[in-house]
């Protein structure tokens, strides 16, 4: 009982590492600044939930997809970073891409892209999680699910009292948030773009 109590809260502080709530908050913050209270709660709730169902199927099923696809995770490391790029890109200049407009539709939009793929369930939280689950059986997978679901839960309670700073800081402290959160994307962004290129190119010198 002591072991798997000490591989769960070893696979947790991992998550916790690589996705890092507290970051992904003022993250959340920036993004949905020019949401109702409402519209920023379940643009919380499905976030997280839609982050967990992604490194929920890849524990399970992650070596299967890549195989089945013929996806390597330089390419989603190079994508994703694209992504990112393009949104941080949008919030450093002050105003909303298409991904986070202000319709009645974008917290749906904001919910799955870029907040839950690929901030939360980036491709580093993806690779975390099928190393963890490959290290052993069931047992192994079932730890890394639970785990993650934990700190899903912790994020989205970081993510409620996150929304709470809005209110108090006006429409002048959320375009400051927005463009600051906007050059940490950025920043992210090309580190995983960088990452990715490392990975390419560490794969292709092994292929020839």
């Amino acid at each position: 009982m002591q072991d798997l109590f000490t591989v769960i809260v070893t696979v947790f502080m991992g998550f916790f590492a690589i996705m890092n709530p507290i970051a992904n908050t003022a993250v959340f913050v920036g993004l949905t600044g020019q949401q109702s209270v409402e519209q920023q709660r379940r643009t919380a709730f499905k976030s997280v939930f839609t982050a967990f169902l992604v490194v929920a199927v890849f524990s399970l099923l992650g070596k299967a997809i890549f195989s089945l696809f013929g996806i390597t995770l330089p390419a989603l490391r190079l994508s994703g970073g694209i992504l990112v790029f393009i949104v941080g890109y949008h919030m450093l200049q002050g105003s909303s891409s298409t991904m986070h407009s202000s319709t009645d539709n974008s917290d749906q939009d904001i919910a799955i892209s870029p907040l839950a793929i690929p901030i939360l369930s980036g491709p580093g939280t993806i690779a975390t999680a099928m190393n963890y689950s490959a290290a052993g059986g069931f047992l192994q997978i079932l730890v890394t699910i639970v785990a993650f679901a934990i700190l899903c839960v912790i994020t989205v309670v970081c993510f409620l009292y996150g929304q709470r700073l809005v209110k108090y800081m006006g429409s002048e402290g959320i375009g400051i948030v927005t463009r600051l959160m906007g050059l940490i994307l950025t920043v992210i962004a090309m580190q995983m773009f960088i990452q990715g290129v490392h990975d390419a190119k560490h794969l292709f010198d092994k292929l020839t």
